[in-house]
């Protein structure tokens, strides 16, 4: 066999994982990790990717750090990275799928940008726009699961809207009539769909997402919007990919609503992929992954829990048997897995220009927000929607949802609380410290319920507290907690950064 590329898994501090060495059985060199640590840490980077003579470097780039890592990939240029910075474009906004849509002629709803042009914007909603319009913010991770995505149903609401939320650039799009009410999931590898679904909205929701209390379909998936999502792989280059599509029920075409390397993807398939690109970084050397097309079709049926234990699904291509039977699926040889093609500059749409976007757009770092003069949400974990939890620096929609979880069952009085989480580390927590609220109980104003969820007291210390409360009628100052037995020097301190005197 031919001499292997070396590989090198581009982590970042804070953003979770796509993939990891499980989903390369089979590779037998050594593959290497490189994180990237935010802040000023491009030149040792590219330092240590050196060092580790790595040829291939495998991840997905967060929407904060893409236009770093394009300086990166213009340093290394022998380095491939998988997906590209061209392949990645779309990851970045809402913006740039319009743009990569736009060059490539792929089928979008009818879409407006105004970029520091609110009354411009005004206008064209007032005068021209087809309602519903559908107002999205542009710029940020592609996981917030709809939280940013808005429908307007005539010009008051979008105005009304845009002065709340007060986005920038101001991005637009005319409503699809949607066919079943929903819109379609289609993942690719290699331009062969291997995952399909319909993504119904919730009871009394019009967003098409799972994560807001959506249901799915595997049935009945059109053609149409598999060809779409194959000449958006196609057009992108790219290894893995993902599009959300729209069929208008009024004439069945299909639209394209979102499409990124970065998505939700079941662990089989990110297995798939890690076959896949073995295959191509062998050239050949290794077995590339058999997908039969609709298999998901099948795979849906089975229950997800047992679904989510089986990492390595397999499929074998038909043979024919000895007496000569042979069934070809004819539909299945139109969308052969291929090898794709590599990127170069101009794959990037000629309408895209660094300078043109807004100054905080051009950030590596979300955090550095502030100093641009924009306000930083104080987030209090009891009372936060999920919306707020996205906007965290680092979060990702499954770690929100953990999150979320943990805190119906807990009352976060201190960051720290939520170390019980696998995937929060102290780094993680004192990237927070800006963007979060004074979380301490009001001792004078809280019940048993509350105290005894709190991280350290329990039902037992939550009920002592409150009958010493109704002695002494109310606490003028936390160090009469001393007063209790039991309650010492180190479990004073330890109560102090949980509860609080208030007014």
């Amino acid at each position: 066999m031919s001499k292997l590329p070396k590989l090198g898994f581009l982590y970042l501090d804070y953003v979770l994982r796509f993939f990891d060495h499980s989903n390369f059985k089979g590779w037998p060199d050594k593959i290497e990790t490189v994180t990237y640590h935010w802040g000023k840490d491009k030149q040792r980077f590219i330092n240590e990717v050196r060092a580790k003579k790595i040829d291939v470097l495998i991840g997905n780039i967060p929407a904060t750090a893409y236009e770093t890592f394009r300086e990166i990939a213009k340093e290394m240029p022998h380095i491939r990275f998988v997906p590209s910075l061209e392949t990645q474009f779309p990851n970045k906004s809402k913006e740039n799928v319009t743009l990569f849509c736009e060059k490539h002629d792929i089928a979008i709803p009818k879409t407006k940008i105004f970029h520091n042009e609110k009354q411009k914007a005004y206008d064209y909603l007032k005068n021209e726009a087809k309602y519903p319009q559908i107002i999205k913010k542009s710029y940020g991770p592609s996981n917030y699961g709809g939280y940013y995505v808005h429908k307007a149903d005539n010009f008051k609401e979008a105005y009304d809207l845009l002065e709340k939320e007060k986005y920038d650039p101001i991005y637009t799009q005319n409503g699809i009539d949607l066919k079943y009410s929903g819109d379609l999931r289609v993942m690719l590898i290699g331009h062969k769909p291997v995952c399909a679904f319909w993504r119904f909205s919730g009871d009394g929701e019009w967003i098409t997402n799972t994560s807001q209390g959506g249901t799915m379909s595997y049935e009945n998936v059109p053609m149409n919007a598999l060809e779409l999502a194959v000449k958006a792989s196609k057009a992108a280059k790219a290894e893995y990919w993902a599009c959300d599509i729209a069929i208008d029920k009024n004439d069945d075409k299909p639209y394209i609503l979102e499409c990124a390397t970065a998505f939700a993807a079941f662990p089989y398939i990110r297995d798939w992929i890690c076959e896949y690109l073995m295959w191509d970084f062998s050239n050949g050397k290794y077995k590339m992954p058999y997908v039969p097309l609709y298999s998901w079709v099948e795979l849906g049926k089975i229950d997800p829990s047992l679904l989510r234990t089986m990492r390595h699904i397999g499929f074998s291509k038909y043979t024919p048997s000895c007496d000569g039977a042979y069934f070809i699926n004819e539909k299945d040889s139109s969308f052969d897995m291929e090898k794709t093609i590599l990127n170069d500059p101009s794959d990037y749409p000629e309408e895209y220009s660094y300078e043109k976007l807004p100054a905080y757009v051009q950030l590596e770092d979300i955090q550095t927000e502030n100093s641009n003069g924009l306000e930083l949400t104080k987030i209090n974990f009891n009372t936060a929607t999920l919306t707020d939890i996205m906007t965290l620096h680092g979060m990702e929609e499954e770690l929100a949802l953990d999150i979320q979880e943990f805190i119906g069952e807990n009352i976060i009085t201190d960051p720290s609380d939520l170390l019980d989480l696998e995937s929060i580390d102290e780094q993680m927590i004192k990237t927070w410290d800006n963007n979060i609220a004074d979380m301490r109980i009001n001792i004078n104003n809280t019940d048993q319920d509350t105290l005894k969820k709190i991280k350290g007291i329990g039902a037992k210390l939550a009920k002592i507290i409150l009958d010493f409360k109704e002695e002494i009628e109310h606490f003028t100052d936390l160090d009469q907690l001393k007063e209790i037995e039991g309650i010492g020097k180190n479990k004073l301190a330890q109560l102090k950064s949980r509860l609080k005197i208030g007014e």
